[in-house]
């Protein structure tokens, strides 16, 4: 085990109240434990964590990361694998040599409190750094078997507001407008909703004309008025 990852092991315990630990795992539904950090606390004590221990070449980084995520007893660590994949001292080695990192850790952590940070703050910035990459390949996981890199092609535009694809939105939502699982379904509406933020009359446009769900409906027009 590496000294940083020593070092966020011991911060996390450090700042963990147990109590809080079982009530975290219920409301995620988690069959990972939970140590009971919070988010706000966690956060500023990895940032000290990360700052103190830099690392020096991006493959020793990805490496770093993937350990953290692989040996996680606590869900917390794998919210520190994340983060780690986040830090300012690594925002330069944000590449696609990053793409086999994230889909890993899309299709093991499978569940949304993993996923989404993914898909709309790391694969969001891959799209928007090398689209012409990224771009078939989000179409080729919206149309595979796995759920979460469905979800993963749906979100992670959800940050771009007028810089939206608007064609890869659709291309990606449509394999799913038939799905009948939840997170499939929400993702449809939480992506539309916040392209709605830019034009709420073509998001009404697209609901209307297409056969989405009554979930992802209401979660389109959440905010758009007399949606």
């Amino acid at each position: 085990m590496s000294s940083l990852h020593e070092a966020v092991r011991r911060a996390l315990a450090d700042i963990a109240e147990p109590a809080k630990a079982k009530t975290m795992r219920a409301y995620m539904k988690s069959d990972m434990p939970f140590l009971g950090v919070q988010a706000v606390p966690r956060r500023a004590a990895l940032r000290r964590v990360f700052a103190e221990h830099r690392i020096l070449a991006a493959p020793e980084w990805r490496k770093t990361s993937l350990a953290i995520w692989r040996a996680a007893e606590y869900r917390e660590e794998r919210y520190a694998a994340i983060e780690l994949t986040g830090f300012r001292f690594y925002r330069p080695w944000q590449t696609l040599y990053t793409l086999p990192m994230y889909e890993e850790m899309i299709v093991t952590g499978a569940w949304w409190d993993f996923v989404d940070d993914l898909a709309v703050h790391r694969v969001g910035g891959l799209l928007t750094a090398y689209p012409d990459s990224m771009r078939p390949l989000m179409l080729e996981w919206s149309r595979g078997d796995d759920l979460w890199k469905r979800r993963t092609s749906i979100l992670c535009q959800n940050r771009f507001r007028e810089r939206t694809d608007l064609g890869l939105l659709y291309a990606c939502i449509e394999p799913s407008l038939s799905d009948t699982d939840f997170f499939a379904r929400k993702a449809i509406g939480w992506a539309l909703r916040e392209y709605a933020k830019v034009d709420p009359r073509e998001v009404v446009r697209y609901v209307d004309h297409k056969g989405i769900s009554g979930l992802s409906r209401r979660e389109a027009l959440r905010n758009v008025p007399g949606g």
